[in-house]
């Protein structure tokens, strides 16, 4: 099973509020089907944005793979993001 870290909207009612939840997903799911577990929280109106660290590397350590947009997300967290995390989520949005 392909694992991936993406973000699931949850903002939907007013429109133009996202609020999105840091997730981890089956690779075959949709962006708001059943995800495994949630890692964090984005609001990118007021440009918050919660991660659990320890979860976050544990996923990443069992392989899973974060998308462009959650890589973003890590900087804006001022989580320390490596090239090469960087590099493998470019090589995933192909």
């Amino acid at each position: 099973m392909a694992v991936r870290i993406r973000l699931r909207r949850i903002g939907k009612n007013p429109k133009n509020k996202p609020h999105f939840r840091i997730s981890v997903f089956d690779e075959r799911t949709t962006r708001d089907g059943k995800f495994i577990e949630e890692i964090g929280f984005y609001n990118p109106v007021s440009k918050q944005a919660r991660v659990d660290k320890a979860r976050y590397e544990h996923w990443r350590k069992m392989g899973a793979l974060p998308t462009l947009a959650v890589v973003r997300v890590m900087k804006k967290a001022e989580m320390v993001v490596t090239k090469e995390l960087t590099n493998a989520a470019a090589d995933n949005a192909s």
